[in-house]
């Protein structure tokens, strides 16, 4: 029982659940600060967000399973049903039956922002399988960054604000950027560990069509453009609330930075299964970040 339960915890990708968790948890900081803060639609984003990002796991690994792309005895992280722990099957209706109850996550938040939240919820589950399925997968040919960048950081920070405060935020947007630029470092660093058995198997992601220098510097540059964006929020904040955060605050994307770069040394001198730890880092650094300066917003809303 315990390996089944490990196994399906493994199939979830808890590691790279932070991702899904920032966007909301900085949209909630956000609602807060402007004081537009409501508890069922900021909880019910919550668990949709952590919904669809498993299904868009397990999605992944069913396709890439049929594919062939996921061997026996892979670099990354074990896979289930590659390694005949899931039957393919099983892993399609878990997957269907974890969309469906997403949905109805979804649909509760349609008192709240109204009957077009519904094809926007459409949209999100066409993402989750776009990303892998279809006539035309987008992370075979070099999409999954862009799809990461809109359906971890765009969409979600932008709906979960919304829900609660039925207006669309400059500020908000440019928070959803940087968190969009955060989740990317979280799928570059799959691809790069990745490269060689991506490139065997026809999956054409960046890292296979730019080489691994360019993805250590896109990894590096995505983390440092994401804090430079908050330069904007703070003149922004100024203009639109005559108000300052204080200075102490600036600790918070220095910590960030300070623990992005350390990550992304790793990442230019480890190989093979040692990159894999980096997966989790990398999301955790992104959730402290938004953690903290929503727990700011809180103080200071």
């Amino acid at each position: 029982m315990k390996r089944q339960i490990k196994i399906w915890l493994e199939c979830f990708r808890l590691r790279t659940l932070p991702v899904s968790l920032s966007g909301v948890v900085i949209a909630i900081g956000l609602a807060v600060w402007h004081h537009h803060f409501k508890w069922v639609p900021a909880v019910l984003c919550l668990v949709f967000a952590l919904l669809a990002q498993i299904v868009s796991n397990m999605a992944n690994e069913y396709f890439d399973y049929l594919k062939g792309t996921d061997k026996p005895g892979r670099v990354g992280p074990r896979r289930g049903v590659t390694e005949g722990d899931i039957k393919p099957k099983t892993l399609r209706n878990a997957t269907m039956g974890l969309l469906a109850l997403a949905g109805i996550v979804g649909c509760c938040l349609i008192p709240y922002g109204g009957w077009w939240l519904l094809p926007a919820g459409i949209i999100i589950a066409l993402g989750a399988f776009a990303y892998s399925a279809g006539p035309y997968p987008l992370s075979y040919h070099g999409l999954g960054e862009l799809m990461v960048f809109i359906f971890f950081g765009i969409v979600p920070v932008n709906l979960t604000y919304y829900v609660m405060a039925l207006r669309w935020d400059p500020l908000v947007l440019l928070f959803s950027i940087a968190i969009g630029l955060m989740g990317v470092n979280v799928l570059l660093v799959n691809n790069y560990r990745d490269v060689e058995d991506d490139r065997a198997a026809g999956k054409k992601t960046q890292t296979v069509m730019r080489g691994r220098p360019v993805t250590a510097f896109a990894y590096f540059l995505n983390g440092y453009t994401a804090i430079a964006i908050l330069a904007a929020f703070w003149i922004m904040i100024v203009i639109n609330m005559g108000k300052l955060l204080p200075l102490w605050t600036l600790a918070i994307p220095a910590l960030y930075l300070v623990m992005h770069t350390a990550t992304w040394y790793k990442l230019r001198h480890r190989d093979g299964a040692a990159l894999n730890p980096l997966l989790g880092e990398t999301a955790r650094n992104m959730l402290i970040f938004t953690i903290l300066f929503t727990i700011v917003f809180i103080i200071y809303s």
